[in-house]
């Protein structure tokens, strides 16, 4: 079983076929970013719902001419299996990214949320399939956990769910499994625990915490906190997520496959100490912080209180081995959002 590094040099080795779908996406435009740089091949598919051109084109100024050649873009709809067949033609594995997400948002609209992360996910895991993907890698989620109440989050107990988001991805997790035992796909699924970095939206009705916060406060706005600030989360820098989905999607221990995995650090921030992490890295270049206090709201419908991962399963079958913590993901993250939103 290959570690992190030793794949890095066998991509740079060993060129193969990747899809990336939600590639104009804030992780999928991070992934790609990183399979350019180790000169892979990927075709990407996104329809701009949440996914933006400019992500694209940053990608393309960091990678450089040569290397952007090796991408092909598509834009379609997953809910389209047409689509999908096409974009799987000759592809050695897909990271299936593609979904809407956000909790209220699903509450709001849960026809939305099932059409896309349900039958537009179904589309891919056909056309996967039908065109003999290596692997089949999914963006799984947190949340599936549900109203279990223990921790840390442990892969094999979960609870009843408090989204229709929620639903759709542990239907994913489901289909995933149906299809290992009916048609042989190769498949892996991660349960992402608050994932933020570079090229996430701080706009929008449903976009992260995190990315807000940096926005807010430099630009000097309100900052709303949910609750009372003791809500804790498991946040986790984009690059151990793109560490995941790269041992994921190469792995050849036979028992990683067919299995779900969390993504994160296995530690707790709380919304209150998140919010002081982030206003002390900012407030050297931003002085208004000194004086600046969040705002504090109820608490959120089908918000769950707390939320750790135990991330031993990675670790044991993947050579899982996050290597951001909190704050240096967080320095990372506000340098490109100080460019990016000045």
């Amino acid at each position: 079983m290959k570690n992190f590094s030793e794949l890095q040099l066998q991509l740079n080795e060993q060129q193969s076929n990747w899809v990336i779908t939600g590639v104009a996406g804030f992780i999928g435009s991070n992934l790609l970013e990183f399979l350019l740089k180790h000169n892979q091949k990927v075709v990407g598919l996104d329809n701009f719902s949440t996914g933006y051109q400019h992500n694209l084109d940053q990608v393309r100024e960091i990678v450089g001419s040569q290397k952007w050649a090796n991408f092909s873009f598509v834009q379609g709809d997953i809910r389209d299996l047409d689509t999908c067949q096409q974009v799987c033609k000759g592809a050695d594995y897909v990271l299936h990214h593609a979904a809407i997400g956000s909790v209220p948002r699903s509450i709001e609209d849960p026809l939305l949320s099932n059409a896309n992360n349900v039958t537009g996910y179904l589309n891919m895991l056909v056309a996967a399939r039908d065109q003999k993907v290596r692997r089949f890698v999914y963006a799984a989620s947190s949340s599936t956990y549900g109203d279990h109440p223990d921790l840390p989050k442990v892969e094999s107990v979960i609870g009843k769910p408090l989204s229709p988001y929620a639903v759709t991805k542990y239907v994913n997790e489901l289909y995933a499994d149906v299809f290992h035992r009916c048609y042989g796909l190769s498949s892996i699924g991660l349960r992402y625990f608050n994932v933020f970095g570079p090229r996430q939206d701080p706009n929008g009705a449903y976009a992260a915490v995190i990315p807000i916060w940096i926005a807010a406060l430099i630009r000097n706005q309100e900052l709303k906190i949910n609750g009372d600030g003791s809500i804790t989360r498991d946040f986790c820098y984009v690059e151990n997520v793109i560490q995941a989905n790269v041992l994921a999607a190469l792995s050849t221990n036979e028992h990683a496959d067919n299995q779900i995995f969390n993504v994160a650090l296995s530690d707790r921030t709380s919304l209150l100490d998140l919010y002081k992490m982030i206003r002390d890295v900012l407030v050297n270049d931003y002085p208004h912080l000194q004086q600046h206090q969040p705002t504090f709201l109820p608490f959120r419908t089908g918000d769950i209180p707390h939320s750790q991962a135990d991330i031993s399963k990675a670790q044991t079958l993947l050579a899982y081995a996050p290597q951001y913590k909190v704050d240096q993901g967080l320095q990372k993250a506000i340098n490109w959002y100080k460019q990016d939103l000045t």
